[in-house]
C-alpha cells in the first residue's frame, strides 16, 4: 500500500461513476498495469477485512460493492506510519527497489517510497550500497541520474526474492514485501499451473519450496514485462528440465509473457534445487492415459457426429490436461467468465461430456467437479473452432502494443491454427487511422479505441480461450457479411519448411538428427525474422521408431507373456530399455488387465521410465501363431509393438499416428502380409504418410 493507493481508495468512494482502469490511469499519470497491481493490493486488504473485493466489468470498468464505503475507514495515512521500518529494514526495502528498477532511482524517488526525507536516504546509502555488493552485484552512482544496479539477472531475481520471503518457520508475510511491488501476473493462475504440473511429473514440493517457487514466478514475470530476461546460461542436463519447459509453457501463455531458452534452463536448475514430498522421474503411466484419451476422443467424436481423430494438437492437449486431471485430490480452478460464455453457446460440446461422465469417473476413481469437466470442454470447443477455421482464408492485421517480437511470436501462433492472410503487422496506436475495408478484421494484443475495423482482443501466446473468441469472431463475421472464400496456399512458416527437412534428417542421420535439427531451425528462424523455439522440435513419428531393424516378422510365441517378452528383447540388446522393464510390462498387464490391446489383434505393452526404460522407442513383432491377452472383443492378437516412453511427450507423434493406422482395415491387412521387415516398414511409412493427405 502506498498513498497513491489511499488516493485511489478516496476516489473510488466518491458518488458517481467509479470510472475504467484506462481512467485512473491518466488521473494519477500511471500505467493502466500499476493501476491494476494498486488495486489488487486493495483487494487482499479488503478480502482479510471481511469486505467484498473490487471487480471488473468490460473494458476495464471498476465495480464497487455497496460495503465498499464502509470499508474506506481501513485506508487511512496514518496507516503508513503506524509501522516504522527500522534501519535495517530500511536498507533491505530501498536495495530491492535499486535492483528492481530497470534504470537509475534518484535519491528523492526513494525518499518517497519509504516515507522517510532525502536526508535518511542519504544516511543510509552506504549500508544499501553494501547489502548489494554483499549479494555479488555494483552500484552504479550518477551525479545526475542517481543509483542503478549492475550484475546478473540470475543475481538480481535471487536477491528480490531473499528479501520478499516469508519467515520459513511459519510462512507469514514478510513484512517488508508490504512497502515493495517485485511481482506481477495472477497468483491464482500461477498456483495452478504449478499444482498442475506438480500432478503431471509426481514431483510434489513441500510448502516452503511451493512458495518460493510461486514468488520466484512472480518476480520474473514482472522482470520479463519490464524487458529484463535471463543471462545466458550454461547447457547442463537438471533432472527438471521438461518440468520447468511445461511450467513456464503455461505461465507465458496465460501472463502475457515471451520466455526463453535461458528462462527454461535457469528454472530447471530452481526446481532441482526445491525439496520434495515424494518425487518420481515420470509418470508411469501417461501411456495408460493417452490409451484413455484415444478411447474419450472415439467416443466423443460418435457423439458430436465430428471425426476429431485426427487432430494432433486436441489429442496432445487433452492427454496432457487429463494427466493432471487424474490425480487424488481435483484441482482448485479460478473463476473464468470467458469460459462459461463460450460453454453456453456450445452446449452440445458439454452435453457430450456429461453424456461421457460414467467412463471419467470409471478412470479417474472419482467424480470429477463441474470445473473439471467444464475445462474438459474447453479443450473440445477448441478442437471444433479447428476444424472450421479450415475453410476460408480471411485477411487480419495483427496489432500489437509490445514491439515486433511480440508480433512475430503472435503471429507463428496464428499460422499453426488458422488459415490466415496477414495483410499487414501495425502498432496498436495506428489501428484508429486503418478505413473500412483495409482487412475482414483485426487480431489485436490490446482493447482499440476509435478503430473502424472489427476486431478481438487476445494474449501473445493464443491460448485454448483465445482460440474460442477468435473463432466466435470469425463466426460472427462470416454470418453478417458475404465474406469471399479465399483459400490460401501459400507455405512461408519456419514451422512448414521443417516439417519438410526434419523427415529427412531422421531418415538420413537417425543419430544426429536432434542435434541438427536444432542448428537448421534456428537457422531457418532467423531467416524468416520470427522467433526461435527450441521446444518446438520435431516429434519421430511412427516410421521414425519402427525402421526394418525394429521389426521381427512370424515370431514364434507360446503365450502372452512370452509374446511381451520377445517384442521387447531388441529394444533391451539396443539399448532403450533394461531387462527389469519387460517383467514391469508384465506385472502391469497383470494388475491392469489387457487395455494394452489398442485394436483387433494388436496390442502395445509399455511400462514408465522408473521400471527401466531409458530412450523413446519401439519394436514390433507379427507372430506366427495369435496368442489372446484376455481382451474377448479384440484376441486374438497377432501383432506386439513394445514401447518405450522417456516422457509425456517425445513417443506422442508416433503413437498418434500409430492410432489412427489401426482404424484402417487395409493397413492391417497389408502388415499382415508382408514378406519381409523392410516390406513391413515400407507399408508403415506409405499409410502414415497418406495420414496427412
Amino acid at each position: 500500500m502506498n498513498k497513491r493507493t489511499i488516493a485511489i481508495v478516496r476516489r473510488l468512494n466518491q458518488e458517481g461513476d467509479p470510472g475504467s482502469l484506462s481512467d485512473l490511469a491518466k488521473e494519477f499519470g500511471v500505467s493502466e498495469r500499476t493501476i491494476r497491481n494498486d488495486i489488487h493490493s486493495i483487494n487482499e486488504i479488503l478480502d482479510e477485512n471481511g469486505y467484498n473485493e473490487l471487480t471488473f466489468g468490460s473494458h476495464g470498468k471498476i465495480e464497487r460493492r455497496p460495503d465498499f464505503a464502509l470499508a474506506s475507514s481501513l485506508f487511512t495515512e496514518e496507516d503508513f506510519y503506524n509501522y516504522k521500518l527500522s534501519k535495517s529494514e530500511r536498507k533491505k526495502v530501498a536495495a530491492a527497489l535499486i535492483v528492481n528498477a530497470t534504470g537509475f532511482v534518484t535519491l528523492a524517488d526513494l525518499a518517497d517510497q519509504l516515507f522517510v526525507s532525502r536526508a535518511t536516504v542519504i544516511s543510509d546509502l552506504d549500508d544499501i550500497k553494501a547489502y548489494i555488493t554483499k549479494h555479488g552485484m555494483t552500484v552504479d552512482s550518477h551525479p545526475n541520474k542517481g543509483l542503478r544496479v549492475l550484475g546478473k539477472e540470475s543475481d538480481k531475481r535471487q536477491f528480490l526474492l531473499h528479501v520478499i520471503m516469508p519467515d520459513i518457520g511459519t510462512l507469514k508475510e514478510n513484512m517488508l514485501s508490504r512497502y515493495i511491488s517485485v511481482q506481477a501476473g495472477d497468483r491464482v493462475v500461477i498456483q495452478k499451473i504449478v499444482e498442475e504440473q506438480e500432478h503431471t511429473y509426481r514431483s510434489h514440493l513441500t510448502d516452503v519450496s511451493f512458495q518460493r517457487l510461486i514468488m520466484y514466478l512472480g518476480i520474473m514475470v514482472n522482470r520479463n514485462m519490464q524487458g529484463e530476461y535471463m543471462e545466458v546460461r550454461e547447457e547442463k542436463e537438471f533432472h527438471h528440465y521438461r518440468m520447468a519447459q511445461d511450467i513456464l509453457k503455461y505461465v507465458s501463455q496465460y501472463c502475457h509473457i515471451r520466455t526463453t531458452e535461458d528462462e527454461v534452463r535457469y528454472l530447471s536448475e530452481f526446481l532441482t534445487n526445491c525439496r520434495y514430498m515424494k518425487t518420481d522421474n515420470y509418470a508411469g503411466d501417461i501411456v495408460q492415459i493417452q490409451m484413455f484419451t484415444r478411447l474419450f476422443i472415439e467416443k466423443l467424436s460418435d457423439i458430436l457426429g465430428v471425426n476429431l481423430n485426427q487432430d494432433y494438437d486436441f489429442f496432445e492437449n487433452l492427454s496432457n490436461h487429463f494427466n493432471s486431471v487424474f490425480s487424488a485430490e481435483p484441482a482448485v480452478y479460478p473463476k473464468n467468465e470467458s469460459i462459461d460464455n463460450a460453454l453456453e453457446e456450445n452446449s452440445a460440446v458439454m452435453n457430450a461430456v456429461y453424456e461421457l461422465k460414467d467412463l471419467l469417473t470409471d478412470y479417474a476413481g472419482r467424480e470429477l467437479t463441474e470445473d473439471e469437466l467444464k475445462y474438459i470442454g474447453i479443450h473440445i470447443c477448441a478442437a471444433l473452432e479447428r476444424q472450421k477455421q479450415k475453410e476460408v482464408s480471411f485477411h487480419v492485421i495483427l496489432a500489437c502494443h509490445a514491439g515486433i517480437g511480440t508480433s512475430q511470436l503472435l503471429l507463428t501462433k496464428l499460422k499453426e491454427h488458422f488459415n490466415f492472410q496477414i495483410v499487414d503487422i501495425i502498432s496498436a496506436h495506428e489501428a484508429e487511422k486503418l478505413q473500412e475495408g483495409a482487412a475482414d478484421f483485426i487480431i489485436s494484443t490490446v482493447d482499440l479505441k476509435n478503430c473502424k475495423l472489427d476486431y478481438v482482443v487476445v494474449s501473445p501466446m493464443l491460448n485454448d480461450e483465445d482460440y474460442i473468441r477468435v473463432g466466435s469472431k470469425i463466426d460472427a463475421l462470416r454470418s453478417s457479411r458475404n465474406l469471399p472464400s479465399r483459400i490460401s496456399t501459400e507455405k512461408s512458416s519456419p514451422k512448414e519448411l521443417m516439417e519438410k527437412i526434419s523427415p529427412i534428417l531422421y531418415e538420413v542421420a537417425p543419430e544426429e538428427a536432434h542435434e541438427l535439427e536444432k542448428r537448421i531451425r534456428k537457422e531457418v528462424s532467423h531467416f524468416f525474422s520470427e522467433p526461435y523455439e527450441e521446444t518446438d522440435l520435431f516429434a519421430p513419428t511412427l516410421h521414425h521408431l519402427l525402421p526394418p531393424s525394429h521389426i521381427q516378422l512370424d515370431v514364434e510365441c507360446s503365450d502372452w507373456k512370452d509374446a511381451v517378452r520377445k517384442s521387447a528383447e531388441n529394444l533391451v540388446e539396443r539399448g532403450y530399455v533394461e531387462e527389469r522393464y519387460i517383467d514391469a510390462m508384465i506385472t502391469n498387464i497383470e494388475e491392469n488387465g489387457p487395455y494394452i490391446v489398442l485394436s483387433k489383434g494388436f496390442a502395445v505393452p509399455h511400462e514408465g521410465v522408473e521400471k527401466g526404460s531409458i530412450k523413446a522407442g519401439m519394436n514390433l513383432i507379427r507372430l506366427k501363431h495369435p496368442v489372446n491377452f484376455g481382451d474377448e472383443d479384440l484376441d486374438p492378437v497377432w501383432f506386439v509393438c513394445t514401447l518405450s516412453a522417456v516422457d509425456h511427450k517425445t513417443h506422442l507423434k508416433a503413437f498418434f499416428n500409430l492410432v489412427n493406422l489401426l482404424r484402417q482395415d487395409e493397413f492391417k491387412d497389408k502388415l499382415m502380409k508382408a514378406a519381409t521387415p523392410e516390406e513391413a516398414a515400407s507399408i508403415i511409412e506409405k499409410y502414415e504418410y497418406s495420414l496427412d493427405e
